[in-house]
């Protein structure tokens, strides 16, 4: 995966240039939190990236939000379901699939709903009602841990 600072997102395709084009699972999504419980149990570090996620936000869980409308800048996405890690996983780091095998901890898949360019330092928030709290998504390495997310854009179907 390689990092990016912005993307375009395009209602119903996903990322521009992204492999993953139409279909329900056109983004994908992974928190903080849940990705440094998945390194701390594995016992070594493991960049984010070896995940493979489109974005890593912090500050807002995924976990159950199958259904939900998440805002990213000015981009909406739906939550379509729970990323399922696969055996890449174990390729990265051994023990890797099975700590991201935590219901919800390995991300979330989405469906893009409108058109919107997206950059590290967007709000991202659920737009349902819920009232969670807005949070930032950051450059990871660029910030501080705690505040920071990654986009990337892969080049390869996972």
């Amino acid at each position: 995966m390689d990092s990016v600072s912005r993307a375009r997102l395009r209602a119903g395709q996903g990322i521009v240039g992204n492999a993953d084009q139409q279909g329900r699972r056109q983004v994908t999504l992974i928190e903080c939190r849940a990705w440094d419980a998945a390194v701390e149990q594995v016992g070594v570090a493991v960049e984010p990236s070896a995940r493979r996620a489109n974005l890593l936000i912090s500050g807002l869980s995924l976990t159950g939000s199958r259904g939900r409308t998440l805002r990213v800048g000015r981009c909406e996405l739906r939550i379509h379901g729970e990323t399922r890690p696969c055996e890449r996983m174990d390729e990265a780091q051994p023990g890797l699939q099975a700590a991201l095998g935590v219901p919800w901890r390995g991300g979330a898949f989405a469906e893009v709903l409108s058109d919107a360019e997206i950059e590290v330092g967007a709000t991202v928030e659920w737009s349902d009602g819920s009232g969670e709290e807005r949070m930032n998504p950051l450059l990871r390495g660029a910030t501080p841990p705690g505040a920071e997310a990654e986009i990337g854009k892969q080049n390869a179907v996972n």
